[in-house]
């Protein structure tokens, strides 16, 4: 019975117990520095919560930690030690500085600023194909180089501005009205309007007017002239040339005749055998000499053969012709005129020599 009065003893002290804890406060659990150790926390939320290495400031969730990975919404860091990858889009509301950028395709619409050169690297030991490119309309716009020859090239039209020029080594060549003084050789096939143009050297004009700068002669129609100035067609040439004694002569060079026109008319023609003929009304304006090298200022026309005015012939002599046509009319005009002797003879009948008789005798 003993026992069962000690049970009953030990519960009623257990219970008055009981009712004094739920009647005193619950006292604040004290933990200890780097008291807590293991698995303690499980569950709950844990606010202002500092490390040594982490504060947490946050008022509403700003990071989240799964399986997946970490989702946060905005990261404040100043250097990212290793490197990173990023899968899907990246979007940056500021600057980026790099030292070396690599990418396989970029599509920009914004300011470009550079403090080096555009650099493009050649693959394969070769460079060709390497520069600008634009696409999305009709076809693709390039400005790239290329081998054999090296060079730049271009699928359109390069402008430059009116007031610019186009340089080679320093030196404008080409602007928008003219070719630069260094520019000495051309294969120009076709200009406009040429205005104080200067040709050194030999020249030729459409395969027709030719001038050579060795002989400083100029031919149309021949390539070769026979002087200074010559005009050739098919085997006739007319030629225009100094003579060796410091004059000018004008003609042709091959055996053909030559006619000097106006109004398309024929007014002066020279055979091939020399002789002229003087077409309408001749006028000489000062003395007229035939076959004489010197002659006086005391007459208009002097020859030294005889002469024929309107079919008589006049010429001189000392006695009656031995031999030759003569007609009646003409006249010998005697050379050694003598006191009672004649001024000469006339003819009276025609033949060879005629008959002759003397006419204005001179008195003593």
């Amino acid at each position: 019975m003993s026992n069962i009065h000690d049970i009953r003893n030990g519960l009623k002290a257990l219970s008055d117990a009981i009712d004094a804890l739920q009647s005193n406060p619950v006292p604040t659990p004290e933990i200890l520095d780097r008291g807590l150790s293991g698995n303690k926390i499980n569950g709950g939320v844990i606010t202002n919560f500092q490390s040594v290495g982490i504060v947490d400031e946050a008022r509403q969730t700003a990071l989240t930690v799964t399986n997946e990975g970490i989702a946060v919404q905005n990261i404040n860091v100043q250097n990212i030690m290793n490197p990173v990858t990023v899968k899907g889009a990246l979007t940056v509301q500021g600057e980026i500085t790099a030292s070396r950028l690599h990418v396989d395709e970029i599509s920009a619409d914004i300011r470009n600023e550079r403090t080096t050169p555009l650099e493009f690297k050649a693959e394969n030991k070769s460079l060709s194909g390497k520069g600008l490119i634009w696409t999305g309309v009709d076809y693709t716009k390039q400005f790239v180089y290329k081998h054999s020859p090296d060079r730049l090239w271009s699928s359109e039209d390069i402008d430059i501005d009116r007031e610019k020029c186009i340089r080679i080594d320093n030196l404008p060549v080409l602007n928008l009205t003219s070719l630069g003084n260094s520019v000495t050789q051309s294969n120009l096939q076709s200009v406009g309007t040429l205005e104080s143009l200067n040709v050194d050297g030999s020249l030729t004009i459409d395969n027709f007017v030719y001038y050579d700068a060795n002989s400083q002669r100029l031919g149309v129609g021949t390539a070769e002239p026979n002087a200074m100035l010559a005009i050739k067609s098919l085997d006739h040439e007319f030629i225009v040339d100094e003579t060796e004694d410091k004059q000018f002569k004008i003609g042709t060079y091959t055996t053909t005749g030559i006619k000097i026109v106006t109004d398309d008319t024929d007014r002066i023609i020279v055979g091939p055998n020399g002789n002229i003929e003087l077409k309408n009304k001749v006028t000489v304006q000062g003395k007229l000499g035939i076959n004489v090298n010197n002659f006086g200022d005391d007459v208009d026309i002097t020859t030294s053969g005889p002469i024929r005015i309107e079919g008589k012939k006049f010429e001189t002599g000392a006695d009656i012709p031995s031999g030759g046509n003569y007609v009646l009319g003409d006249i010998i005009w005697n050379t050694n005129p003598v006191p009672t002797g004649y001024v000469g003879w006339i003819c009276v009948r025609n033949g060879n020599p005629g008959e002759w008789k003397p006419f204005g005798q001179i008195q003593n």
